[in-house]
């Protein structure tokens, strides 16, 4: 049997056991659910084992491609990466502020927040851009 076919039987029984989950939650009510919390350690439970699985498969699949694939491509887009990272944490101003439950937010805490917001920034303006100039070379 293929594992493209195990992942999908795998996958099926997930969903429907999260559904015998989330139908069993809809059907207890919104007060007893609130006032006893039954149901939703389950439904969570089931969420977790999801998210380890599809972490392990990636996990998995990536290393698979690694080893399988051009190391020398992989290696430099991992240091592309983290010279983004590094201009970013470059360009991040660390500043202390006050968070909303009265405690303060560390220097490095909001240099770190600033360094993944620009880093987002690089990296969409990146993407963006390498559509338009595969949409234009599309076009020629």
């Amino acid at each position: 049997m293929g594992l493209h076919k195990i992942t999908k039987i795998v996958g099926l029984i997930l969903s429907i056991v999260g559904a015998g989950f989330l139908g069993n939650i809809i059907m207890k009510g919104d007060e007893v659910i609130k006032e006893t919390g039954a149901g939703i350690d389950a439904f969570i439970y089931t969420t977790y084992i999801i998210f380890a699985l599809v972490l392990i498969a990636v996990i998995i699949f990536g290393l698979k491609a690694l080893v399988s694939g051009n190391i020398k491509n992989t290696l430099m887009i991992v240091g592309a990466f983290v010279v983004v990272i590094g201009i970013s944490y470059g360009l991040a101003d660390g500043t202390e502020m006050p968070l909303t439950d009265g405690g303060m937010l560390s220097e490095s805490g909001s240099k770190w927040i600033g360094a993944g917001l620009y880093s987002f920034y690089i990296l969409a303006i990146v993407a963006i851009g390498s559509m338009i100039i595969s949409g234009f070379k599309k076009a020629k």
